[in-house]
């Protein structure tokens, strides 16, 4: 968390130094069809005059440092790191930091359709109650998942994040049932394509929306069945193969890393070193040198 809070300071440092405005900055991370998701950095303070703003989008966002005051129709609440945010379409907010200078949010945005889509699948209703959820046990995992991909330790699929994160928070607000049973054997048998398809060509992109349209399922269907099935994630399913596949590259080929690490999909060479090293425990040099070989000079 450290990290995530290590940026905040750097942009009121800059603030006081430049004696610039406060604001709330957004930085986009990634878009979707129905979905956004950006890292918001605001740097206003007790001396900054709180000014009504209204939700373009269902918004839930995870506040990832510092605090603030958050009023809406249901009330006024303390945001603190962890808890969630949470704003209706056309719904008018202040946000105010009578306490101390900044925050820095992590902000899921979903159109009407989708979200309503998402709750409708788990048979519930998307409607928000309160403006703010506390810090619970039950959220902890996608928060975790998503400040891990805010930071960069971790290589995320934020579509995922983000139904995982909308699912818990209706179940959290009492808005959706426990979804129990066995995928039917039609969703299993297109789960099961995908799959086949995956492993044909891990190396292409595969949005979590296209490969639920390929299965005509809905994206939280498609995602839930995939789950079921695989054990993991789609996101999950290709990063594995894909370093699976880098694994044994390294171990039978003389290429280098980084050609190995397009070569297998990833177009960051940092990404694939960090997600090598947290799948198999060592760098993808040190397994190559530790792996036997036939030809003992192999580049690195």
């Amino acid at each position: 968390m450290a990290k995530i809070a290590v940026e905040l300071e750097r942009a009121l440092t800059r603030r006081a130094v430049y004696g610039t405005p406060g604001q709330a900055t957004p930085r986009p991370l990634a878009r979707g069809a129905g979905w956004t998701v950006a890292d918001v950095l605001c740097t206003t303070g007790p001396h900054d005059r709180p000014f009504e703003e209204q939700h373009t989008q269902i918004q839930i966002a995870i506040v990832a440092a510092g605090s603030f005051q958050y009023r809406t129709a249901a009330g006024s609440e303390m945001m603190t790191p962890g808890s969630l945010l949470l704003g209706a379409t056309g719904s008018c907010y202040e946000c105010s930091h009578g306490h101390g200078s900044g925050d820095r949010c992590l902000s899921f945005g979903y159109t009407p359709e989708y979200f309503e889509q998402l709750a409708t699948d788990t048979g519930g209703r998307a409607a928000f109650r309160m403006g703010r959820l506390p810090p619970l046990q039950a959220l902890s995992l996608p928060i975790a998942q998503a400040l891990a991909g805010l930071q960069g330790a971790a290589t995320v699929s934020w579509e995922e994040i983000g139904i995982h994160l909308a699912i818990h928070t209706l179940q959290q607000l009492g808005n959706t049932a426990s979804v129990t049973g066995d995928p039917s054997p039609e969703a299993l048998a297109r789960v099961t394509a995908t799959v086949r398809r995956i492993e044909r060509d891990p190396t292409r992109d595969h949005p979590l929306a296209t490969l639920a349209q390929d299965a005509a399922l809905s994206p939280y269907h498609f995602l839930r069945t995939f789950e079921r099935v695989t054990g993991v994630t789609p996101h999950q399913y290709v990063l594995r193969t894909r370093l699976r596949e880098a694994a044994l590259r390294l171990a039978t080929e003389q290429d280098r890393v980084t050609d190995i690490a397009f070569g297998c999909g990833f177009g960051d060479v940092s990404n694939f070193n960090h997600a090598f090293r947290a799948e198999f425990g060592l760098s993808p040099r040190a397994y190559r040198q530790r792996t036997p070989r036939k030809t003992r000079h192999a580049p690195v």
